[in-house]
């Protein structure tokens, strides 16, 4: 699964340590997040998804192609 995090939070200046204390998650999980080695779970994607004022869809990219 893709996702648009690093953009949305670098388009409004976030650091990762920011974004994980507000989220109260480690950094390490929104690094991963970024890089695309972790996917979240549906709390945490909603979490994201109200901290950046959107849908879920318009952060994470779910590729159907990727599965098969």
């Amino acid at each position: 699964m893709k996702n648009r995090l690093e953009e949305l939070r670098k388009q409004r200046g976030i650091k990762q340590e920011d974004l994980a204390r507000d989220l109260k998650v480690s950094r390490q999980t929104i690094g991963s997040l970024e890089n695309g080695r972790y996917n979240p779970s549906i709390l945490l994607a909603f979490k994201i998804a109200r901290y950046f004022d959107t849908t879920i869809e318009d952060i994470f990219i779910y590729d159907e192609e990727e599965e098969k």
